[in-house]
């Protein structure tokens, strides 16, 4: 009995022994794996760490050298346009250039592309586009004052380039070496424009603004250079001047689009 018991005592002790013993195994097993899970979260931790370390890098020495390159700014060359009959052939253009003197057309070039269009009136109701030409033409021996501009339109519509564009007219003051100025003719002392002239004007500006790549705040009167009183009939009527320059806008995309 005593040897039995003996036995029995000895055998439940090295079972709990194996127990303890697959116990701890267990445990140094479940040890090992949350080490290398452990080891693990690191690792892909260390790994995106990294990998944003490095953009962030790459980042700053982009846009670094983005800043450190000279920024060039697409310049548009605009062929320079001295006559203007053979480019608007559907226009009514005489092309009868002043003689190059120092009262009308000093044959100096412009300072740049023209960046603005002038619009005047003659102030000498009934003279047509020819007539004012003339003048123009005749102050190299009259002397008496510096004037011209490069266009002027007649009675008709009749359209008279008088100074190329390519060149400084004495018409706009302190805009001259920068602009093209347009003359109108007028019938009457009221300063308004016959249907002919006011039509005329209205295309040939619309296809000089689109040849230079002018925007409308590029249009202007004598009168928004200087304050004189020209042309008088869009100065006195305000509202007619803005419904000049709607015009002027609809050819202008209406010539684009052809």
């Amino acid at each position: 009995m005593k040897q039995e018991y003996h036995r029995f005592y000895k055998d439940t002790r090295e079972e709990k022994e194996k127990k303890r013993r697959a116990a701890g195994k267990r445990n140094r097993a479940r040890q090992r794996m949350e080490r290398l899970m452990t080891v693990g979260i690191v690792g892909i931790c260390a790994i995106v760490v990294i990998f944003a370390l490095i953009i962030s890098i790459r980042h700053f020495y982009l846009q670094r050298k983005r800043n450190e390159e000279p920024v060039t700014e697409e310049v548009l060359v605009i062929p320079p346009l001295a006559g203007v009959a053979e480019q608007f052939p559907d226009l009514p253009i005489t092309e009868e250039f002043l003689t190059v003197n120092p009262y009308s057309r000093p044959g100096l070039a412009l300072s740049a592309t023209p960046q603005y269009i002038v619009i005047h009136y003659t102030a000498n109701p009934g003279s047509t586009a020819r007539e004012n030409r003339n003048y123009f033409e005749n102050l190299k021996d009259t002397e008496e004052t510096y004037a011209s501009a490069q266009f002027v339109i007649g009675l008709e519509g009749e359209i008279i380039q008088c100074v190329p564009c390519n060149e400084i007219a004495y018409c706009s003051n302190n805009l001259n070496d920068v602009c093209i100025s347009i003359e109108l003719c007028h019938p009457d002392e009221s300063g308004s424009f016959n249907d002919a002239t006011y039509n005329n004007c209205v295309y040939l500006v619309a296809k000089l603004m689109n040849y230079y790549h002018l925007d409308m705040e590029h249009l202007i009167r004598h009168y928004d250079v200087t304050g004189k009183n020209c042309p008088k009939y869009f100065v006195e009527h305000e509202d007619r001047w803005q419904v000049f320059k709607g015009f002027v806008e609809e050819y202008r995309q209406k010539y684009q689009e052809e």
